[in-house]
């Protein structure tokens, strides 16, 4: 009688592509502390985009100075990192713009890093951007769809819900 009093334990939440590209298993991406896992669970894009924007509706908690990466939190907890290419923290912010500040609130496909792709290449730097779940314990990850091409805001790439 009051189901509507009880927490939607169940409700399939997703995330979208940060960037348009080729979406790949974390395990295939070229850098042990991605491809094993050690900073948590997740997918990877080989970008064809230059623009990098919020996967889901949330909070902007982190842009380093470097502008490589940025972590978000969603309303339900999930701790979110986006990570623009490999060793790309070494160019010191070079060929990075924050396009928000931290403390926004954003939705998903909201444009949050524009990347100067040719610039991060020129210096043979890959692009390979991992997206990690810092918290994934807390979630019941229920999918993961790779191997195809994605679009920035619009194509689910992981699928969750609370647990």
């Amino acid at each position: 009688m009051f189901n509507f009093l009880k927490k939607e334990k169940n409700t399939v939440k997703t995330l979208t592509a940060p960037v348009d590209g080729k979406v790949i298993d974390l395990s295939e991406v070229d850098d042990p502390v991605f491809a094993q896992k050690m900073m948590g669970e997740g997918i990877a894009i080989i970008p064809d985009g230059n623009i990098v924007a919020a996967p889901a509706d949330g909070t902007i908690v982190l842009i380093p100075e470097t502008r490589h990466a940025f972590g978000m939190k969603l309303a339900d907890g999930l701790e979110l990192l986006v990570h623009i290419g490999l060793d790309t923290v070494n160019l010191g912010g070079e060929g990075f713009s924050a396009l928000v500040d931290v403390n926004t609130e954003v939705k998903a496909g909201d444009p949050i890093i524009k990347v100067d792709t040719d610039f991060v290449k020129s210096k043979g730097i890959s692009l390979t951007t991992p997206m990690i779940i810092m918290n994934h314990n807390d979630y019941e990850l229920t999918a993961f769809h790779t191997g195809g091409q994605a679009k920035m805001g619009e194509t689910v790439l992981i699928e969750y819900t609370s647990k």
